[in-house]
């Protein structure tokens, strides 16, 4: 099995590092990861400035762009081969919930599923790395098991993954989740530059809103590791019939309505 490995933390980070020894071991694994951490960067291409790879001493090759830069290079020439599977992580903190939208991690594994490539995030519950070596053990073995099950060769699918910071025999079995919600996120937060400029930071993300039971939050709270597949297709298919309705009407009143 030939697997691409990214992650949005940057090539020198625990997670990819702890993931890619344990992937070695049973898949033949190329690393193409960020050079600097890009955290939040969703799925994000850089198309006004130039890209350029380059081999670290561990043979891991890195990109100064995007985690979605890394994948769409690697997959439109820079491997040469088209890989089995993405694998995008171990991230260093969850990302569930609405974190997937923003989350360069997810953004990484879903460029793969956008060329037709089954694609996994994984990412860590707690930030700090802890017990990152068992999140990687468990990592490698759900890979295995997707393997063995020829889940592998079927279409492209895109699974978000959320591994509690446990040891590896106290995390529990795996649970199939839907994404929870958070709250609308903190306020801005400003500062004076030494210059007498305002500066603006993004403040930190919205407490859980949705954790009820089936969901990626209070499956982690309780030790799972959980898997939430994804889409891409952003379109709102239950209010369809709604907005057709009210195109109908505007049309009516001569208001010109695209389509």
């Amino acid at each position: 099995m030939k697997i691409l490995l990214c992650n949005d933390d940057g090539y020198q980070a625990p997670g990819i590092v702890a993931l890619h020894g344990a992937l070695q071991a049973v898949a033949d694994v190329e690393v193409v990861a960020p050079e600097h951490n890009n955290s939040a960067k969703s799925n994000a291409l850089t198309l006004h400035s130039p890209l350029y790879v380059q081999r670290a001493a561990n043979g891991f090759r890195y990109v100064n762009g995007t985690p979605a830069d890394c994948v769409h290079i690697a997959l439109t020439g820079l491997l040469g081969y088209r890989p089995d599977l993405v694998i995008s992580g171990i991230n260093n903190g969850a990302n569930m919930g609405d974190d997937t939208i923003y989350s360069g991690t997810v953004g990484a594994a879903m460029e793969g599923y956008l060329f037709g490539v089954p694609a996994m995030a994984f990412s860590q519950i707690d930030k700090g790395w802890g017990e990152i070596e068992s999140a990687a053990q468990k990592a490698c073995e759900l890979v295995q098991q997707f393997e063995a099950a020829k889940l592998v060769t079927l279409k492209p699918w895109l699974l978000n993954i959320n591994i509690p910071n446990l040891p590896f025999a106290q995390i529990k079995p795996l649970k199939l989740c839907r994404l929870g919600r958070r709250h609308a996120a903190e306020k801005v937060i400003t500062q004076t530059s030494p210059r007498g400029e305002t500066m603006y930071w993004i403040g930190n993300a919205g407490s859980v809103l949705d954790d009820a039971e089936g969901t990626d939050f209070h499956a982690t709270a309780a030790g799972h590791m959980t898997v939430t597949p994804l889409k891409v297709d952003l379109t709102d298919h239950e209010s369809l019939a709604y907005w057709a309705q009210t195109a109908s009407t505007l049309r009516s009143k001569d208001v010109e309505v695209p389509g």
